[in-house]
């Protein structure tokens, strides 16, 4: 079935090589179709599914570059999970940056969030909230534990 909705990311020829790559990372993802109109040069269009969530790459040159203004915001279990994707989609290029955010080597944004952090800051106590606020602010890649410690919450 197709989306009705997706969101498109712009590349520059290599949007079949994003694709595989973030596929290869997420469970539940996957490459739909691909679309070349042209057999001997890279698809211009392919459509890929990021855990459930419906994508589009467009080969479309050199004339637009991606800009953290939008990220691919993925929700993470456990700090294993957190550090894999991290490692993965910082390697060969791309670069940290602070609070869960990077950049991969094709320059698409990302958020990379444990699931305790959006429960930590979502809590009544507004001590607690403050304080595990402050510790992310600290941080690149985003460490669970020291966000526990952090709010004081065992």
């Amino acid at each position: 079935m197709t989306a009705k909705v997706r969101t498109c990311l712009w590349f520059n020829g290599n949007g079949l090589d994003a694709a595989r790559f973030y596929v290869s990372l997420i469970s539940d993802s996957h490459i739909d179709r691909t679309f070349a109109p042209r057999p001997d040069e890279p698809p211009l269009i392919v459509d890929f599914t990021l855990a459930g969530t419906p994508y589009q790459a467009l080969n479309g040159g050199p004339q637009f570059t991606h800009s953290e203004a939008a990220s691919i915001s993925v929700l993470t279990r456990d700090q294993a999970e957190t550090d894999r994707l991290w490692d993965a989609l910082t390697a060969d290029g791309g670069t940290e940056s602070q609070c869960g955010w990077l950049k991969d080597r094709f320059g698409v944004s990302w958020q990379i969030v444990p699931e305790a952090l959006p429960e930590l800051l979502s809590g009544h106590d507004q001590a607690t909230v403050a304080r595990t606020f402050e510790a992310l602010m600290g941080m690149r890649k985003i460490e669970i534990s020291a966000l526990f410690e952090a709010a004081d919450v065992a």
